[in-house]
């Protein structure tokens, strides 16, 4: 009987979905969703899992999602948005979703689910970063820095709860097939595996694999891996 209990933020997205599918196997999976209800329910009937609504720019909704947390031995903050434009049109508002729904909102989910790690001496929290967090990417650059603090704050959150039995990775994906990537055109694409050595772009079951990776390797702590295929 599976009695551990993991949280994955972004559930219905594509890298969301293939971490779900991933940990299902042995955890009771409760993952978020922002708007795609139907999605959530057929993902959550798929593989035995729990969906929430939450708006990770929302303090309320996370502070809801926590409580529902209890016994959480596995956090994957997953879910974010992206935007491409000239960072002198970013407006105020475009600039604070960004960064409340990439870095400011998963901060806050993890404060809240640590605590209850904290007292149970034991937990794993990875955190889903990207390729541009590392290296930036002209006309991306708020989601840059939100993706960049996410690595900051992996490194840092490590040192902190190292000594109560607690790891913080982050992962760094590289270009990955998933609705994120759909405004790009096929000669993007192209140039784009054309980039990368091992002559592809990446699946999302080549984050969830190296998830499973951190999640299984019980030493090892504050480290950042790229999955890029290696294209930094």
């Amino acid at each position: 009987m599976v009695s551990k209990t993991a949280v994955i933020t972004g559930g219905t997205g594509a890298i969301g979905l293939a971490l779900v599918g991933e940990f299902a196997k042995d955890y009771n999976v409760i993952f978020t969703y922002r708007e795609n209800e139907k999605a959530a329910r057929d993902i959550a009937e798929r593989y035995g899992a729990s969906a929430v609504k939450c708006d990770l720019t929302n303090a309320q909704d996370i502070y809801a999602l926590a409580e529902r947390a209890d016994g959480c031995s596995l956090l994957i903050n997953n879910a974010g948005i992206s935007q491409i434009k000239l960072f002198t049109d970013v407006t105020d508002a475009e600039l604070d979703t960004m960064i409340s729904s990439d870095l400011t909102g998963t901060m806050r989910l993890t404060r809240e689910i640590c605590r209850k790690m904290i007292r149970g001496h034991e937990g794993c929290i990875i955190n889903i970063s990207s390729v541009w967090g590392v290296h930036g990417a002209s006309c991306e650059v708020a989601y840059s820095a939100a993706k960049a603090g996410l690595i900051g704050f992996t490194k840092a959150l490590a040192k902190e709860l190292g000594p109560s039995g607690i790891r913080v990775n982050c992962i760094a994906p590289g270009v990955i097939e998933s609705r994120m990537n759909a405004h790009l055109s096929p000669d993007e694409m192209a140039e784009l595996i054309d980039s990368t050595p091992l002559m592809r772009i990446g699946k999302p079951e080549d984050i969830s694999h190296a998830a499973r990776f951190l999640e299984s390797s019980g030493f090892t702590t504050g480290q950042t891996i790229g999955i890029d295929g290696g294209f930094m």
